[in-house]
């Protein structure tokens, strides 16, 4: 009955130990959630920001024509 009980605990104690995954986690969080590129991130900004730019400018002529 012990070695029953004991070997899950100790495979379970024996591979979760950080050193044998750390590198895999490291490697597969980078893959997932890879560091920001600043000249992306600008991009993608202004990219938003020109498509505000032009839904307002939709939106007052909108309104411009309704008031006429």
């Amino acid at each position: 009955m012990a070695v029953y009980v004991s070997f899950p605990v100790a495979m379970f104690f024996y591979f979760n130990q950080p050193q044998y995954f750390e590198e895999w986690v490291v490697k597969t969080k980078r893959e997932l959630y890879p560091p920001e590129d600043r000249e992306k991130r600008e991009k993608f900004e202004n990219a938003i920001k020109a498509i505000k730019q032009k839904q307002e400018l939709a939106i007052l002529a909108q309104l411009e024509n309704k008031r006429d």
